[in-house]
């Protein structure tokens, strides 16, 4: 079959698997950490907010946090496959929306979560997300996928070409002697 998958890796024993989880958790939390912060201050820039709270840079870090673990999960239970015929963009780009409906999803309960800490109602609060405006919707729903896409393209290289090779090409070889 032209199809590789996450489960075709070589078993690993219960402490490595728990240790490149955590590592996988980490890499994820730092990469959409990079860009909810950017985003976070993207929007205090827009509003004018003086001084920038740095809470918010806070809140964008926990946020990655919970996604990557999500994401993780989702993972866990949807694997991410590529199919050698159809080639990495057309195999990922089913499990791009569905890993963009986590988000999304992660997005309306961060909402109620916020309105309850604000003494509102949870389901009020979360249907308020996007200010209840669905083009505001999709275009957050955009932004996360072009987040979302990039991580998923290079897992699906590290599939197709082995996590070894992929870091070799983005960072060069342990061994190289500087040439």
């Amino acid at each position: 079959m032209n199809t590789v998958s996450n489960t075709n890796l070589p078993k690993l024993s219960l402490k490595e698997k728990v240790i490149d989880e955590a590592k996988k958790a980490f890499v994820l939390t730092l990469y959409l950490g990079t860009w909810f912060c950017a985003l976070s201050f993207l929007a205090a820039t827009l509003l004018e907010e003086r001084p920038i709270p740095l809470s918010i840079f806070g809140f964008a870090l926990i946020k990655a946090g919970i996604t990557a673990k999500f994401l993780l999960i989702g993972q866990a239970i949807y694997p991410i496959t590529v199919n050698k015929t159809h080639g990495i963009v057309r195999s990922l780009l089913v499990e791009s929306l569905i890993y963009i409906t986590i988000v999304l999803g992660l997005n309306y309960l961060e909402a109620g979560i916020d309105g309850v800490i604000h003494g509102k109602n949870f389901l009020i609060s979360m249907t308020a997300f996007g200010q209840a405006n669905p083009l505001k919707i999709v275009a957050f729903s955009f932004v996360y996928w072009l987040i979302i896409w990039p991580y998923l393209m290079l897992a699906g290289m590290q599939l197709l070409l082995g996590k070894e090779h992929i870091w070799t090409l983005f960072f060069g070889s342990k061994n190289s002697s500087g040439n």
